[in-house]
C-alpha cells in the first residue's frame, strides 16, 4: 500500500489542523498514513550536518520510507508555522540529497477565518518547489472557518467539508500514482 508521511504544521493538541488530518486520514482508506512529530525535531543547525542529532536521522529515514507527503497546517501571520519550515529544513537536507527531493505532495490549509490559510499554502509551496517536490495543483485545500467544523469529541461534522476532503483524497491517490519516484 501506498505510505504518506503526514506533517501537521501545528503543535497544539487540538489543532484544527491536526483534527482535519486526522478526518483526512479516516476519509482516504486507499492509502497508509504515518503522522510525523515535527515538534519532536530539534532546530537545524548547519554545523551539525556531519554528525546529524538522532532525531534528524530518524525522522530523515521515515519520510525517506514514504512514497509522498500530506502537509495539513495552520496559518501563521500569513505564512507557515515555524515549527513546519524547520521539519522541511531538516528533511531537506544533506543538500541534494534529503528525504524530501522529489516526493509527491499535497497541502492542505486551515485556518479559523475564511481565507484557509491561503498564505501558509503559497509559501509552502515555494519551499517545496525549489525541492522538486511535485505538489498536488487541483483541487487545491483551503479548509476556512475551521473552529465550526468539529463536534467536541473532535469529529469532522461539516458534509460539504467531508465530501471535499474524499474528492482531495482521491486526487492525491491518483497524483500519487502518477508523481512517485519509480
Amino acid at each position: 500500500m501506498t505510505t504518506v508521511a503526514v506533517l501537521v504544521g501545528s503543535l497544539r493538541k487540538e489543532s484544527f489542523s491536526r483534527k482535519i488530518a486526522n478526518a483526512f486520514v479516516k476519509l482516504t482508506p486507499g492509502l497508509s498514513f504515518d503522522f510525523l512529530d515535527i515538534g519532536a525535531v530539534s532546530y537545524f543547525n548547519q554545523d551539525l550536518e556531519a554528525n546529524p542529532p538522532a532525531d534528524w536521522t530518524a525522522y530523515r529515514e521515515r519520510i525517506a520510507k514514504a512514497d509522498a507527503v500530506l502537509f495539513v497546517t495552520a496559518e501563521y501571520n500569513r505564512s507557515v508555522p515555524g515549527v513546519l519550515k524547520n521539519a522541511v529544513d531538516v528533511a531537506s537536507r544533506p543538500y541534494g540529497q534529503g528525504a524530501l527531493l522529489g516526493k509527491p505532495a499535497a497541502i492542505i490549509s486551515t485556518s479559523i477565518g475564511a481565507i484557509g490559510g491561503f498564505g501558509a499554502n503559497h509559501h509552502l509551496r515555494q519551499s517545496l518547489a525549489f525541492l522538486n517536490m511535485p505538489v498536488l495543483a487541483q483541487p487545491e485545500a483551503y479548509i476556512g472557518n475551521s473552529a465550526g467544523l468539529f463536534a467536541e469529541t473532535g469529529e469532522l461534522t461539516n458534509d460539504s467539508t467531508k465530501e471535499y476532503l474524499v474528492a482531495f483524497g482521491k486526487a492525491f491517490e491518483h497524483f500519487i500514482r502518477h508523481n512517485a519516484k519509480k
